[in-house]
């Protein structure tokens, strides 16, 4: 009947259990709005975070795409910038940083962390991996892990701080590119504050709502239900028991943790070493609801009952799940004001059965039976009056008391000038009704003060960025001012800028009509020019010929000179010999006497003849000589005279080569003009476009420049409102120190 509790752990709860058993539904729908309130709670805290990170990101992306011209200065203060703002606005942030594509940090919030570098090996190489996996960018939630910068840094919003980490990383592109990863550094104790709101549990001696690990795909060193989240039996803050900061005692072991909750316990069954039933039936099934008895054993091996649920968070790769449990002794703890008045009612009919029938025996012995009757209802008259008056008495005020605090804590707050930071105490209700109406008072009113902070905090930001809104709706009303001025000033420039490119089109066309003029005139006088020249052309042609013809004469005269020299020289030679014979025939006719003489006369003569022959030969080589110089003059001068005529032949070739290229120059030279005319008129035409467009951007400007009025009056109409809020808010006694 007990189960796994044993008689003397189970009966108390059974017995609970059994008087309560009609505030099941009640039960079960308590246990499922927290649950999934809570899960709402981090999907919306969560998708706020990377709104940040992705707005952020836009601006980052428009900075890294200026002009190169843009100073680096310049650039890494407006980068500094926008850190700042967005790091002002995500109040749960730690730390903003930039990672390169080397993985190395270039921008922060916390300059120590600049230069640290996250390559191959180092604790967010798996996030990082995910986010640039296959060629494809996305966002990744990595997380939680140990970070001891986290702890350096210290809390901002948490109300506990150690190095338990969240990472938002959101890779970030550039002109089409990947440019780095910008991250947002959380500590991990902020979801344990998102899912507890101490002062809000409905349980306040047990509830504990806490977050696990349900199916890793990121993180697969983390065990299935394993801690990742604050656990309220680390943080001291039970009215009863034991934590795990001490150590829980079970019967099988201390359960304890060192440094925090997170990744140092899985929440198994001590007395199995198994997955304890709610977070084993979660991870299992999706969700599972459990309120019944005997509940489940889970890590202190304490009966709870509750709800389980498995998620995942925005671009987070593993599932998570968390447990929104109370124990049962707790839940069902509740004695009804019906069971504590009916219990006394019993009770004093009884004490009342019990003194009458002694009355009324130890007077029926000796009285009348009429005496009998009349102490007898004298009795219960007085008993009534004094006994069952007062307890009646002192049980309505017990309940009216308790409901006129009740009353008096709604009345403040209901009158719009509520004190948020006050909760009912419980310690002065009793286990009934009014103590689970107190219970749940202060639950709403712990909701209302987190929502009221947040007006506030969204008010203080609204007004904010109004108030930057209504600055630059000035700044930029007097821009589009400004602006028009310009295009006013840019569109009388276009027109005076056609006109000019007017004149210079008509200009160009009769520039054009007279160099066509010129062109023909040229063309004939070109063409005359080249007939002339191809007549000359012609004239050296024949002259060439005849000189070359002269020069073949000369050189057939200078070879027949020359054969006329053989000739001579053959005739000195005869002469010669002519002259040695006659020689040689008078001294044989000496020799011979008288009878030679005769002989002797005519070897003189002959002598004398070839004396004259040798004279005459050498007259005549001599005017040969003289003919055949002068003919090898000749021969030179028409050699130099054949040259002339060629380069002759060439100038002419030139001048007809030239002529015809003035021609070609002269048609290229219309053509160009012709270009700068088709130029001007695409000018024209895009200048005439350009006029329409800036009239119409001149329009819009004037546009804009009315609309910017409105946005200031809109602005100013918001600063109203926001102000208005404020007030609205401030009506409300908030505790500052608390974010949510």
């Amino acid at each position: 009947m007990f189960n796994w509790l044993g008689v003397k752990a189970g009966y108390p709860l059974w017995f609970s259990w059994t008087l309560n058993r009609e505030l099941k539904t009640d039960v079960e729908q308590s246990f499922v709005g927290i649950a999934d309130t809570r899960k709402e709670l981090l999907y919306s805290w969560a998708n706020s975070y990377w709104n940040h990170l992705d707005r952020l990101g836009e601006r980052l992306s428009g900075l890294l795409l200026q002009d190169e011209t843009c100073s680096a200065y310049s650039i890494q203060s407006q980068i500094n910038d926008l850190f700042n703002s967005t790091y002002a606005k995500a109040i749960d942030l730690t730390e903003l940083f930039l990672l390169n594509t080397e993985q190395a940090v270039v921008y922060s919030t916390y300059a120590e962390h600049i230069g640290l570098s996250y390559a191959e090996g180092s604790i967010l190489q798996t996030g990082l991996a995910y986010s640039c996996a296959n060629g494809r960018l996305s966002k990744c939630l990595f997380g939680p892990y140990r970070d001891p910068i986290t702890l350096k840094l210290g809390a901002r919003s948490s109300s506990f701080h150690d190095q338990m980490t969240l990472l938002f990383m959101l890779p970030l592109i550039v002109g089409g590119s990947f440019a780095g990863t910008l991250c947002g550094r959380v500590p991990n104790d902020v979801l344990g504050d998102l899912i507890q709101r101490e002062s809000g549990h409905v349980y306040p001696d047990s509830g504990d709502n806490y977050l696990f690990m349900a199916k890793a795909s990121l993180l697969t060193h983390i065990a299935p239900g394993t801690a990742l989240s604050r656990s309220r039996f680390e943080d001291r803050t039970f009215t009863h028991g034991e934590n795990l900061k001490d150590g829980v005692s079970t019967d099988w072991g201390t359960v304890s943790v060192n440094e925090h909750t997170e990744l140092e316990i899985i929440f198994t069954d001590p007395a199995t070493g198994q997955l304890h039933p709610g977070v084993a039936n979660t991870i299992r099934s999706g969700s599972h609801l459990f309120v019944e008895f005997p509940g489940y054993s889970d890590y202190r091996h304490i009966s709870v009952i509750g709800k389980g649920v498995t998620f995942q968070l925005p671009h987070c790769p593993d599932q998570w799940g968390m447990m929104c449990e109370g124990d049962l002794e707790e839940v069902y703890r509740i004695r009804s004001i019906g069971w504590r008045q009916s219990k006394t009612h019993l009770l004093t009919t009884a004490s009342l059965s019990l003194f009458v029938s002694f009355l009324v025996y130890f007077i029926a012995i000796n009285q009348a039976p009429w005496l009998t009757g009349v102490a007898a209802g004298g009795f219960v008259l007085l008993f009534g009056l004094f006994i069952t008056g007062r307890v009646q008495r002192k049980e309505s005020k017990r309940v009216v008391q308790h409901l006129r605090e009740i009353n008096r804590f709604i009345r403040i707050n209901a009158e719009g000038k509520g004190d948020l930071t006050q909760r009912l105490n419980l310690n002065e209700f009793d286990n009934d009704e009014s103590k689970e109406l107190a219970k749940w008072i202060n639950n709403m009113i712990d909701s209302l003060e987190g929502i009221m902070l947040q007006v506030k905090l969204a008010s203080a930001d609204v007004s904010a960025s109004q108030h930057v809104l209504n600055e630059s709706a000035v700044i930029t009303a007097a821009s589009a001012e400004g602006v028009s001025i310009k295009v006013h000033d840019m569109i009388s420039s276009i027109r005076l800028q056609l006109k000019d490119i007017d004149m210079a089109k008509h200009a160009a066309d009769e520039m054009s009509s007279t160099l066509r003029i010129i062109e023909e005139q040229a063309a004939e006088q070109i063409a005359l020019a080249k007939t002339e020249v191809s007549r000359i052309g012609h004239k050296m042609v024949h002259i060439s010929a005849k000189v070359g013809e002269t020069n073949e004469t000369i050189h057939r005269f200078m070879d027949t000179a020359e054969e006329i020299q053989g000739i001579l020289h053959v005739i000195e030679e005869i002469s010669a010999q002519t002259n040695l014979l006659a020689l040689n025939a008078s001294i044989e006719a000496a020799r011979v006497g008288e009878q030679g003489k005769g002989f002797a006369v005519v070897a003189s003569e002959i002598r004398k003849l070839a004396d004259m022959t040798k004279r005459s030969t050498e007259e005549v080589n001599a005017i040969t000589r003289h003919i055949y110089d002068d003919a090898v003059q000749a021969h030179t001068s028409m050699d130099e005279g054949t040259r002339v005529v060629e380069e002759g032949n060439q100038l002419v070739a030139a001048a007809a080569q030239t002529l015809a290229a003035a021609h070609r120059e002269d048609h290229r030279k219309i053509q160009i003009v012709d270009g700068m005319v088709e130029l001007m008129d695409k000018i024209a035409f895009i200048s005439r476009e350009n006029s329409k467009i800036s009239s119409d951007v001149e329009g819009k400007v004037l546009e804009l420049t009315g609309e910017m009025v409105n946005v200031r009056q809109t602005s100013q109409s918001v600063d109203a409102i926001t102000k208005q809020l404020q007030q609205l808010v401030e009506q409300f006694k908030l505790t500052e120190s608390r974010i949510r």
